[in-house]
């Protein structure tokens, strides 16, 4: 975590400006939240799957709802493509993950592949080109 006066310092501003600026982009929405980056697989969740999901007719709705329910969907996204919808998992087991996708099967089509490494890390966007 990096204090405002720590900031203040870095980008060569006082901690009240920084404080000001910074309530300023909570207020406009751009800084939406503060969170602490977890290792999924130090916490016991070594298996990261990648989900696709194509919904049968009439089931685009069913998708969102049921990930919301899973609390091994970390993130689910509606895509643009053949499928429709994007999900990561955070899994314990492999055997974990057939069990998984059999909630998803009744409602649509699912394709599926394990995150084996990530030479690109989580980022934000390019503020600063």
């Amino acid at each position: 975590r990096l204090t405002v006066a720590e900031l203040g310092r870095r980008i060569s501003m006082s901690a009240p400006a920084v404080a000001e600026r910074v309530q300023r982009l909570e207020r406009a929405g751009v800084i939406t939240g503060y969170h602490a980056e977890i290792d999924p697989r130090a916490v016991g969740f070594p298996i990261s799957p990648v989900v696709r999901i194509r919904p049968a007719p009439g089931q685009l709705a069913r998708i969102p709802e049921l990930a919301r329910e899973t609390p091994e969907v970390a993130e689910c996204h509606r895509i643009t493509g053949e499928d429709c919808y994007l999900m990561k998992l955070h899994l314990r087991a492999i055997d974990d993950l057939e069990e998984l996708l059999d909630r998803f099967t009744p409602y649509g089509l699912t394709t599926t592949s394990i995150i084996h490494s990530a030479p690109v890390p989580r980022r934000g966007p390019p503020l600063e080109t």
